[in-house]
């Protein structure tokens, strides 16, 4: 929507019409997901809630009007709540998955719970927040089954893992991704590319979880 501003002519001057750009809906919405993002990034990387002007300081917001606006905004929708001493407090944004580390999807190698960022995603996709976790991809030994090097998989770490089950599993120490096979009392790690061998555990098999389902992004 465009505003058209008249201005008068004075003495012999000409009179001017100037149209003045006026965001668009689907351009405030990004700008608001963009100001989300910016904070949730904030609260998970110092686990606390940024104070008013750091918020400011963030989004780009030199008033403290502007960035009350903001906040009552956020409060609306959610996002963030106050506790019973006024305090910004997480609303939806304490409800992200974590992100673990890496699985190596080709042979086994350590997999170290380190936070490396934070991803919210859609509830269809998780069943359990509490028990679920993400890993990045690498390695190519189940790209038959869609999954890729770079690829994000969901785990279920309280799932029941079942044959035929993709399971994140440490293997006599080690970690790996690869469809469970159970025959009787023996247990085999599938791979699906047949470039890779089966994985017979040894002396130990760890499940941590079952994966279900994968994310990809393209761009």
């Amino acid at each position: 929507m465009n505003y058209v501003l008249n201005i008068p002519p004075l003495d012999s001057e000409q009179s001017f019409t100037y149209n003045i750009p006026m965001a668009t809906k689907e351009q405030q919405e990004e700008t608001l997901r963009s100001r989300v993002k910016e904070i949730a990034h904030f609260y998970y990387q110092r686990n606390r809630m940024p104070s008013f002007s750091e918020i400011g300081e963030m989004v780009g917001l030199k008033s403290k009007n502007a960035v009350s606006k903001l906040v009552k905004k956020l409060e609306a929708l959610k996002v963030i709540e106050r506790d019973e001493k006024g305090r910004l407090i997480p609303g939806s944004l304490k409800f992200p998955v974590r992100i673990l580390g890496t699985v190596e999807a080709g042979f086994p190698s350590p997999a170290e719970e380190e936070l490396a960022d934070t991803l919210s995603l859609d509830d269809m996709l998780i069943q359990n927040h509490e028990a679920t976790f993400l890993l990045k991809v690498s390695g190519e030994s189940m790209s038959g089954a869609g999954i890729l090097p770079g690829d994000m998989v969901i785990v279920n770490k309280a799932q029941n893992p079942k044959s035929g089950d993709i399971v994140i599993a440490e293997v006599d120490g080690e970690w790996t991704m690869k469809y469970l096979k159970k025959n009787g009392n023996s247990v085999t790690l599938l791979p699906d590319n047949p470039n890779f061998q089966p994985i017979k555990p040894k002396h130990e098999l760890k499940i941590a979880g079952v994966v279900t389902a994968v994310v990809r992004q393209y761009k």
